[in-house]
């Protein structure tokens, strides 16, 4: 029989528990779906509730967004839907703003919070899952926030992917040698797992497409990797990110170690070398940080900002709190060296989801908590189409072995069925049919069209002279339209088009935003390392 953590909280019957998961992400999902498992009597019965808050209503599988970006998976299969997954669960699409664990609530704006007089919501809990995930974690670097993008969504990796193709239809089209070196030159800034996979896939996708262009040949195309250390890759060893920088070298592309990015603004790429690149196009990938919730509540956290955590799960020095994933600083059990934490990677969080999960029953039910214990297993990281490297186990494997297993270990954790056979149908069409070249920058502005006509046509200010005396003044009316609802130059009845809607678009920056992993930092200093690109149990 399940009793209630703690009876305190609004908006829930007192005889329920309501536990709140706070992120959809690997540990979100993952521990929303183990608990609906377990606690399905329990959850149809009403005695237990959990609520799953979450900015987007589907969970991203990261591994695989370079191949999403290169056209080799549809991203609508890159993503898994949280309703059809958790459907014995509430999911709220919305932000957690701040917690009050001692008062158990929290305060969450959703997409209507905006449109309603009553304010934010509040909502109460019994148990607090802290999943939130991480952020990019950016420096003060000129022109960074106004030309750069990140590789964290499947919203930035098919802008990106966009933004390639369009840069090569602008050098393609353009006669000014300027212009057309800026559109060709694609700077990556991260020499971890998000910054090489996808420098690999995206530069693979583009030497193809180069094919279909009649003045754009392969080496036209310049590509630069930005690494801060000595070395890329380092989860997969030394020798492997050797010859990772090998493989990439062989392949046109400039990658440069111990350099840091120092500017972007104008769009040029200013690096710590001396070099200065004219590009626009630049990808970071050189960092992440906890979510910004995290500060706003009032649990303990390291000098990171991450949530201090045991190594059951439990947040230190705090009943009725969970954490787990880049959110939380989890003890490494395994680790030789004492004072070692997991790395926040997707290997880690999908098995700390699982004992979450587990450890939250057993305390509901006054049952013993277990510790989270993993050795890590090693790495797999894609280069492209039929290029890879691993490292497994003690074993190195690259080229072709190494991105089989890559796309075999992804294929068997993508969840759910449905997702599998999605994928796997994919990649046999891509076999069988020529690869996708088609560029849909337009659906980054679906109100542009539209927009544009039905703005009202330009107004005739050139009036011939009328000979005759009895001449009506032709003198144009410049007399604002105040018709209410409307704005100065709009059409009655129809509003002005939003900033977002403006047929116009910006093409050298395909969008902003965070980095799929952390690596070392681009500018110089360490920082995590976000791991997607996992290795067999």
């Amino acid at each position: 029989m399940v009793t209630a953590a703690n009876p305190r909280g609004s908006g829930k019957a007192p005889d329920r528990v309501r536990v709140l998961i706070v992120g959809g992400g690997y540990v979100g999902m993952y521990t929303a779906l183990h608990l609906q498992r377990q606690l399905r009597a329990e959850m149809r019965s009403g005695a237990v509730e959990v609520v799953v808050v979450t900015p987007d209503p589907y969970m991203t599988y990261q591994p695989f967004l370079p191949e999403a970006a290169a056209g080799n998976i549809s991203p609508r299969h890159v993503v898994v839907p949280l309703r059809r997954v958790l459907n014995h669960c509430r999911v709220v699409i919305g932000e957690v703003t701040s917690l009050d664990h001692a008062k158990r609530t929290a305060v969450v704006t959703t997409l209507a919070t905006e449109e309603e007089a009553a304010g934010p919501l509040e909502l109460g809990y019994d148990e607090l899952v802290l999943a939130p995930g991480s952020i990019s974690r950016t420096l003060p670097i000129p022109g960074l926030a106004d030309h750069a993008i990140g590789f964290k969504t499947v919203e930035e990796a098919i802008g990106l992917r966009n933004h390639v193709i369009e840069q090569m239809d602008i050098a393609s089209s353009t006669r000014d040698p300027a212009i057309r070196d800026a559109a060709l030159t694609f700077v990556f800034v991260g020499g971890g797992y998000a910054g090489v996979e996808a420098l690999g896939e995206l530069e693979d996708m583009a030497r193809y497409t180069s094919r279909y262009y009649h003045n754009i040949r392969p080496e036209d195309l310049k590509w630069v990797l930005v690494e801060a250390t000595d070395r890329i890759l380092p989860e997969v060893g030394e020798e492997m990110g050797r010859y990772t920088v090998r493989e990439l070298r062989s392949r046109n592309i400039d990658v440069r170690l111990e350099t840091r990015l120092e500017s972007c603004a104008d769009r040029v790429a200013v690096l710590s070398d001396g070099s200065r690149l004219p590009t626009r196009t630049v990808v970071w990938t050189a960092g992440v940080k906890p979510a910004p919730v995290l500060a706003a509540t009032d649990l303990p956290r390291d000098a990171r900002g991450r949530i201090r955590c045991t190594p059951q799960l439990t947040v230190e020095g705090v009943e009725h709190a969970w954490a787990a994933g880049d959110a939380a600083a989890v003890p490494d059990v395994t680790a030789d060296e004492p004072g070692r934490e997991c790395a926040p990677n997707a290997q880690h969080a999908v098995r700390q989801a699982k004992v979450l999960a587990e450890n939250l029953v057993a305390s509901l039910h006054g049952r013993p908590l277990r510790r989270y214990a993993h050795k890590y297993a090693g790495s797999v990281a894609s280069l492209g189409l039929h290029r890879g490297v691993a490292h497994i186990y003690g074993r190195k494997l690259k080229g072709f072995p190494a991105w089989f297993m890559h796309r075999t270990y992804h294929l068997s954790r993508v969840p759910t069925f449905n997702r599998k056979a999605r994928v796997m149908a994919e990649w046999t069409l891509a076999g069988l049919f020529k690869r996708e070249i088609v560029s849909l920058g337009s659906l980054e502005h679906p109100r542009a069209e539209f927009a544009l006509a039905a703005s009202p046509p330009p107004r005739d200010t050139d009036v011939t002279a009328d000979s005759s005396p009895d001449a009506h003044d032709t003198t144009p009316d410049t007399t604002p339209d105040t018709t209410p609802g409307t704005t100065p130059g709009t059409a009655p009845g129809a509003s002005a088009a939003p900033p977002d809607s403006a047929p116009a678009r910006d093409t050298g920056r395909p969008g902003g935003g965070t980095s799929d992993t952390s690596d070392t930092s681009g500018t110089g200093e360490a920082d995590d390392r976000k791991d997607t690109g996992t290795a067999t149990d």
